[in-house]
C-alpha cells in the first residue's frame, strides 16, 4: 500500500522523464544562442572601433596632404587678404591634423578612440612620430613667420620631404589596423561554426533520447488501449452470463413466493390414494362436484386417463421424508386445461390414516403470462445485447479517431516543425551576418512552436490528474492548460463545494466529451470565450460548457452524422459516451450567438473526498 501511494502513473513519469531531458535540450540550445549572440555582439562593437580607428587613420592621411595643398597655394597668394585667408585656413587644418595623431596613439573620447596598446600599430607610430613633429613644426613656423617668404619657402621644403614618408607609413598603419579586423573576423567564423556543429549535435541527441521514446510511449498507450478492449469484450461476456443467470434466480424467487402467497388450494389423502379432505375453492377450481368425493384424488384432480395414471404414480412414490414439487397440467371436467403447481408434502401421524398432503396454487395465468414474457424478455435482451455491441462498436471506433487525432497532430505539428527547423539550420550561412541572425531569431519563435506542440501532444492523452483525484481537479486543469496553450480565455467555474469521486468509467467519458466540447469550441467554432461550470447537488453531476463562437443550426442533431471537417462525428461521440453511461447530453445552439453544452449525470455510489488530505 505504501508503494502504490508514493508510484506515479505511467503518464506522469513518461511526462516528467521527457520534460527533463526537453528543458535539458532546448537549455543547450538556448545557451548556444546566447553564446553566439555575445560572440557576434562583442565583434560588432569590436568593428566598430576599428572602423573608427582606420576612419580617423584614413582622414588623418587626407589631412596631411591637405596641409601640405594649403601651404603650396600660400606660395601663390599675392594679395595680402587670400594671405590670411590661407593662414586661417592652414591653423584650422593644422589643429585638426594633431588631433586625430593624438586621439589614435592615446585615445579620445570626443573622437570616440580607444587608447591603442597593440605593439605592432605603437611601434610604426613611434616611427611616424619624428616626420610629424617636423611637420608640425614647420607649419608652425610659417603661422609664426606671418607669410614671410623667406620662411615659406624653408619650411615648405621641410613640409614637402617629410610627406612622404608621413603618407607610407601611414598606409602601414591603416594595412595593420585592416588586417586585425579581418584576423578577429575569422576567429568569429570559427567559434561560429562550432557552436553550430553543438547545436546540431544537440538536436540529434534530441531526436534519439527525447522524440523516439516517446514514439515509442505512444505505441505502448495505444497497444494498452487494444489490451483494455479485448479484456472489456470478456467482461461484456461474463456479464451475460451472470444476467442469465440472475434472470433464472428471480424467476425461482418469483414462482416461490407465488407459490406461498396463493396456497388456497389444498388437499390430503391417504395412503391408497383415497381422499381425506379437499378445499371448495378446490372442487370449484376442478368443476367437479362436492358428492362424488368417493374416487382417488388422482380422478379427481383431471379427467384425462393418462394424467390420472401419472398422478397415481407420482402419489404413490411419494413416501419419503421429502416435499415434492410438480407443476402439472390437468383437464377439468368442464373441458378447460389448468396448470397446477403442486407440493407433495410427506405426512407422519400416529394414526397413520393421513399419508400425504397436497398445496396447489393455479398458475394457468402465470403459465400464460410467462410464454409472453419469456417472448418479451428474449426479445428486449436480444435488443439490449445488440445497442451494447453498437456501443462497443461506436466506443472502439471513437479510440480509433482518437489515435488518428493524436498520429495527424504529432506529424502535421511536430514533424513539420521539426522539418522547418532542420532545413532552417541546414540553410545558415555563417558568411552572411545579417540572414542569420535573422534565422536564429526565427529559430527562437519555431522551437517555442515546437515546445507548444509537444506539450499539446501530450496533454491529449490521458491526464494523471483524473485518475487521481478524479473530474473537478482534472476538467480544471484542461481548462488551464487549453487557455495557455491556444491563447484563449477559458474559464473554469466549481459551483460544487466539495470534491466528489465517481465511476471511473463515468469519469472517463465525462471528461472525454467536456474535453470534446471545449475543443469543437476552439477549432470549429472560433470562440473567443469558454466557460465551463461544473456543479454536483441532490447526486447528481451538471457540466455545461458555454462559448461566444459562431454556433450551428441545432436542427441537425437529429440527422445521421458526418465524419466532415466541422466536428460532426464529435458530436456523436459526445453522445454515445454519455449514453454509454446511462447520463444526458443536451446541446443548445444559435447561429452566431454561441453553443451551450449541457451534461448530466446520477450515480448512487459516489465517494466523498477529503480535498486537505
Amino acid at each position: 500500500m505504501a508503494n502504490s501511494k508514493h508510484q506515479l502513473p505511467l503518464d506522469t513519469t513518461t511526462f516528467l522523464r521527457v520534460r527533463k531531458w526537453y528543458l535539458l535540450a532546448l537549455s543547450a540550445i538556448a545557451i548556444t544562442i546566447i553564446v553566439a549572440q555575445i560572440l557576434i555582439q562583442t565583434h560588432l562593437n569590436s568593428q566598430l572601433d576599428d572602423s573608427r580607428v582606420i576612419n580617423v587613420a584614413g582622414r588623418q592621411r587626407a589631412y596631411s596632404q591637405k596641409l601640405v595643398k594649403e601651404v603650396l597655394l600660400l606660395k601663390g597668394a599675392t594679395k595680402p587678404r587670400a594671405t590670411q585667408q590661407i593662414l586661417s585656413e592652414v591653423e584650422e587644418t593644422l589643429e585638426v591634423w594633431k588631433a586625430f595623431h593624438k586621439g589614435l596613439q592615446s585615445g579620445d573620447t570626443a573622437l570616440q578612440l580607444q587608447s591603442e596598446e597593440d605593439v605592432e600599430i605603437v611601434s610604426l607610430f613611434q616611427k611616424l612620430e619624428p616626420h610629424h613633429s617636423a611637420m608640425f613644426t614647420a607649419v608652425e613656423a610659417i603661422l609664426s613667420g606671418n607669410g614671410s617668404s623667406e620662411v615659406l619657402e624653408r619650411n615648405t621644403s621641410v613640409l614637402l620631404d617629410h610627406e612622404r614618408h608621413f603618407l607610407r607609413l601611414m598606409d602601414a598603419i591603416v594595412n595593420t589596423y585592416d588586417e586585425r579586423s579581418k584576423t578577429q573576423l575569422q576567429n568569429l567564423k570559427q567559434k561560429e561554426y562550432l557552436l553550430l556543429a553543438f547545436a546540431l549535435l544537440i538536436l540529434v541527441l534530441e531526436i534519439l533520447f527525447i522524440f523516439r521514446p516517446l514514439s515509442v510511449q505512444i505505441r505502448k498507450t495505444i497497444t494498452h488501449l487494444m489490451q483494455s478492449q479485448i479484456k472489456s469484450y470478456t467482461h461484456a461476456k461474463e456479464v451475460k452470463q451472470l444476467f442469465l443467470e440472475k434472470e433464472k434466480s428471480l424467476q425461482e424467487l418469483q414462482e416461490l413466493n407465488f407459490v406461498i402467497d396463493n396456497a388456497a388450494l389444498f388437499a390430503s389423502a391417504r395412503k391408497d390414494g383415497s381422499i381425506v379432505f379437499i378445499s371448495n375453492k378446490f372442487l370449484t377450481l376442478l368443476g367437479h362436484p362436492k358428492q362424488e368425493l368417493n374416487k382417488p384424488l388422482s380422478e379427481v384432480l383431471t379427467t384425462d386417463e393418462g394424467q390420472q395414471e401419472y398422478l397415481k404414480t407420482v402419489l404413490k412414490s411419494n413416501r419419503k421424508n421429502v416435499i415434492r414439487t410438480e407443476e402439472i397440467e390437468i383437464k377439468a371436467v368442464n373441458g378447460s386445461k389448468i396448470w397446477l403447481d403442486m407440493s407433495i408434502v410427506p405426512m407422519h401421524q400416529s394414526s397413520r390414516q393421513q399419508s400425504i398432503l397436497i398445496l396447489c396454487s393455479d398458475i394457468t395465468e402465470r403459465k400464460r403470462n410467462q410464454l409472453k414474457v419469456e417472448q418479451l424478455t428474449q426479445q428486449n435482451f436480444e435488443e439490449r445485447m445488440l445497442q451494447k455491441k453498437q456501443q462497443a462498436s461506436q466506443v472502439v471506433e471513437g479510440q480509433e479517431e482518437e489515435r488518428k487525432r493524436i498520429a495527424k497532430d504529432i506529424h502535421d505539428g511536430i514533424g513539420q516543425m521539426l522539418t522547418a527547423l532542420k532545413f532552417n539550420i541546414e540553410s545558415m550561412d555563417a558568411s552572411n551576418k545579417a540572414k542569420t541572425a535573422e534565422k536564429i531569431e526565427y529559430l527562437k519563435g519555431l522551437t517555442s512552436d515546437l515546445i507548444k506542440g509537444v506539450r499539446t501532444a501530450t496533454f491529449n492523452l490521458t491526464p494523471p490528474e483524473l485518475g487521481d483525484h478524479g473530474i473537478f481537479p482534472a476538467i480544471q486543469k484542461m481548462t488551464k492548460e487549453l487557455s495557455k496553450l491556444t491563447g484563449k480565455t477559458i474559464l473554469f467555474d466549481n459551483k460544487s463545494e466539495k470534491n466528489q469521486r465517481f465511476d471511473s468509467l463515468a469519469e472517463t467519458n465525462i471528461y472525454r466529451a467536456t474535453q470534446e466540447a471545449v475543443n469543437n469550441a476552439i477549432k470549429y467554432a472560433q470562440a473567443n470565450y469558454i466557460l465551463v461550470t461544473i456543479n454536483f447537488g441532490e447526486g447528481m453531476l451538471s457540466v455545461v460548457i458555454d462559448d461566444d463562437g459562431k454556433g450551428f443550426d441545432d436542427s441537425i442533431l437529429g440527422e445521421t452524422p458526418k465524419n466532415t471537417s466541422e466536428g460532426g462525428m464529435g458530436l456523436f461521440y459526445m453522445k454515445e459516451r454519455i449514453d454509454y453511461i446511462n447520463g444526458r447530453l443536451f446541446i443548445n445552439s444559435v447561429p452566431d450567438k454561441g453553443t451551450r453544452v449541457t451534461i448530466n449525470y446520477k450515480e448512487a455510489n459516489i465517494r466523498e473526498l477529503d480535498t486537505e488530505g
